[in-house]
């Protein structure tokens, strides 16, 4: 922090001559702009009265800058430069040879106002006050700082995900009353679960029960959420439900509307656009709204005397957020309810890990329907081996097997048939090739890889090589890398029902409904458009291998996922409504959708992850970067002595001319990854260690910085 006197300090006097030229230049400057308006600097100018230090987040995410910095109030800005506002601040400047080197102006946040400061030099006074509207409460604040400790990063990045850029004109517009609570609503929906009416008494009574909810097959999931709610409101609290996307966002918009109102509620989804978004943020903030929906950075939203944290689909990849420091919508949601005392309901078809793990340590209950009830609302699911040869003609030309054929012509008699197609860019892992175990390492249990261009047998994780694998289950030698069989597309099916309209939904056109009427509808997992009538006559599920062979620990899980959000649209079994899955029926996954068992699935997933050591049992942490700089930072890490350093492994390069993903290195260069993991109870330790450590490396400007990812979601 440079001083006022610093600040002060002349620059030196140009040579003779040369200052005419200087003049010269600035003045042909000043012609061809226009002049900007500049915060004041406000030299030797009277303080406050009281507290006349304020201490600011300063905008500036560098790790080893995550401190908050102390800057004087003038007299004239006490009034507005309150905790929770937004300023302006000097930062950075500093005297080299008599001139004025580097610094700037930045935004930042009043966090306290307090009468003294610890640091003996003299302070710099804040430039400018951009606002007294005070948008970082301390709770937020509080919630930031921790969200930034689980996950390695900076307090301003997280600020920066929690708090939207601002708007001028909301803030002039006038503060509306906040609407009374609304009556208890009925039960609807969740009648049809055992103990529904129960939770959503509960939460009318003003307590905050937490449960994991399996939702039952069918399109009423967003009234039920909505119910929630709404009997979160009855208690006079506040409601946040945290969906997917914003086609969801869209249903719950919908449904909340129909219960409360208009104008009851507010959606917080970037389709608003930047002002209406801060606009409606700004009513969350103020109080004049306490029910909010929203995508991912809905998480933050500073929803008053919170009642209850809803998410639904915790599993979609969606709710990991992709900037600095990549937290989950669910472990902050989870944080939240845990500090501001609210219920919590995490919902969906499926079943993740992490879910399990809350039910078997007793953090959460299980809300479910039950078997009876299941089987009464969910479609018949058959299995279909992808290798079986197609006897009928047409069968053939759409490269489709007999079963799988014939139930799309049938349903097509009756109504719309939905045919997911996975997504491109799924590479599939090593699997055994007479048993379809995945091949995994010996040492640290990590997915085996063809690593190099030899051609060798190694590990995804800790790179050991491992010559003469056999499969454990089975006693096999032999790998399969990726299912044989067809890639079907859209013109191959139309092909082979020329009479029937197609359609298609993924990146480049999502569409919301489709009618009630027959139709073939391709689309990619989350871009299903919801049928208008009682449901899809019935569901294709082709490639199920293109999801269950990828390299990655959630392989399975991420494919029992998709399958049932795709089967969930399909009619009940007594209507007619049928899925054909095109994978082999003896897998687990496939299983538990033929059985609608998601939740004894995740439950196998997790005792398994606890033998093998795996996430969500104990915490990890990705490290990638330049081979040297990875290396670096785990020397000068201090890492808790359970740690366990697995790898580091290369990384894929980036090809020319694809755009860099999140997490990737810069086109052409060469990245390594380390994984380190440690038991239950040290990630607080292990997220400390390595924020220190790569601190410790920026402010010694020891080489270039390395990527921390805490509880990376692709860790194979």
């Amino acid at each position: 922090m440079s001083s006022e006197k610093e600040r002060s300090n002349p620059p030196e006097e140009p040579e003779e001559g040369v200052g005419e030229q200087l003049a010269l230049i600035r003045e042909t400057v000043r012609k061809r702009k226009p002049p900007r308006a500049r915060p004041r600097t406000w030299r030797g100018a009277a303080l406050a009265a009281e507290r006349p230090v304020a201490r600011v987040l300063v905008d500036k995410g560098l790790i080893h800058l995550d401190r908050y910095f102390d800057y004087a109030v003038p007299e004239a800005m006490d009034a507005e430069a309150q905790p929770g506002v937004r300023v302006r601040v000097r930062f950075g400047a500093r005297v080299a040879d008599g001139r004025r080197e580097g610094g700037g102006l930045l935004n930042g946040f009043v966090v306290e106002r307090v009468a003294e400061s610890d640091f003996a030099g003299p302070l710099a006074p804040l430039a400018q006050v951009l606002s007294p509207e005070p948008v970082l409460s301390p709770q937020l604040l509080r919630l930031c700082r921790a969200v930034a400790d689980r996950y390695a990063g900076t307090v301003a990045d997280v600020v920066q995900l929690a708090v939207p850029p601002r708007r001028a004109r909301p803030e002039g517009e006038p503060v509306a009353e906040p609407a009374p609570s609304p009556a208890v609503p009925e039960p609807g929906g969740w009648a049809r679960y055992p103990r529904g009416p129960e939770f959503l008494g509960a939460l009318s009574r003003g307590e905050s029960p937490r449960a994991v909810w399996t939702a039952l097959p069918g399109p009423g999931w967003p009234d039920e959420l909505a119910r929630a709610m709404v009997a979160a409101l009855s208690s006079g609290r506040g409601a946040l439900t945290v969906v997917p996307d914003g086609r969801a966002a869209k249903r719950m918009d919908q449904a909340l509307t129909s219960l409360l109102g208009p104008g009851r509620h507010v959606l917080l989804t970037a389709d608003a656009g930047p002002e209406e978004r801060y606009r409606r943020w700004l009513r969350v903030r103020r109080g004049t709204v306490r029910a909010v929906v929203g995508t991912r950075a809905a998480m933050f939203a500073p929803v008053a005397e919170l009642g209850l944290v809803a998410l639904w689909d915790d599993g979609d990849t969606s709710h990991s957020e992709p900037h600095a420091p990549q937290p989950h919508a669910r472990e902050v949601l989870a944080q939240r309810a845990v500090t501001e005392g609210a219920a919590v309901l995490l919902g969906g078809h499926s079943r993740t890990v992490e879910a399990a793990r809350m039910v078997e340590s007793g953090w959460a209950g299980v809300l479910g329907a039950g078997r009876e009830g299941v089987r009464r609302h969910a479609p018949l699911v058959r299995t279909v081996d992808e290798t079986e040869e197609a006897r009928d003609p047409a069968a053939r030309a759409a490269r489709l097997p007999s079963l799988a054929w014939r139930t799309v012509r049938d349903a097509l008699d009756v109504g719309p048939v939905l045919v997911q197609v996975p997504r491109r860019g799924y590479v599939p892992r090593l699997v055994c090739e007479r048993c379809r175990q995945p091949a995994r390492c010996s040492t640290c249990s990590g997915p085996l890889e063809v690593l190099g261009e030899q051609g060798e047998l190694g590990c995804g994780w800790c790179a050991t090589t491992c010559p003469g694998w056999h499969c454990p289950t089975c006693g096999a030698d032999r790998l399969r890398g990726q299912v044989f069989g067809a890639r079907r597309t859209a013109e191959e099916l139309g092909r082979a029902f020329p009479s029937v309209p197609v359609r298609t939904s993924g990146r480049g056109q999502v569409m919301d409904t489709v009618p009630d009427r027959p139709a073939l509808v391709i689309a990619t997992p989350g871009a299903e458009p919801v049928p208008e009538g009682p449901g899809y006559a019935a569901t294709l599920l082709l490639d199920g291998w293109s999801l269950l062979g990828r390299p990655d620990l959630r392989a399975g899980e991420e494919a029992l996922r998709c399958w049932l959000a795709a089967a969930a649209l399909t009619r009940p079994q007594d209507a007619g409504g049928c899925v054909v899955v095109m994978a082999e029926g003896s897998l687990r996954p496939v299983q538990a959708l033929v059985r609608w068992d998601p939740e004894g699935f995740a439950d196998r997933e997790l005792s398994e992850r606890t033998q093998l050591g795996f996430p969500p049992v104990s915490r990890m942490a990705a490290v990638s970067g330049p081979p040297e700089a990875v290396a670096d930072l785990l020397g000068l890490a201090e890492l808790p002595p359970e740690a366990e350093v697995l790898g580091p492994v290369p990384l894929p390069m980036v090809p020319a001319g694809r755009p860099r993903r999140p997490g990737e290195p810069p086109v052409g260069e060469s990245w390594e990854r380390a994984l380190v993991r440690v038991p239950p109870g040290s990630g607080a330790a292990l997220a400390g260690a390595l924020k220190q450590a790569q601190a410790l490396r920026l402010a010694r400007r020891e080489g270039p910085a390395v990527m921390i990812r805490v509880d990376p979601l692709d860790i194979g």
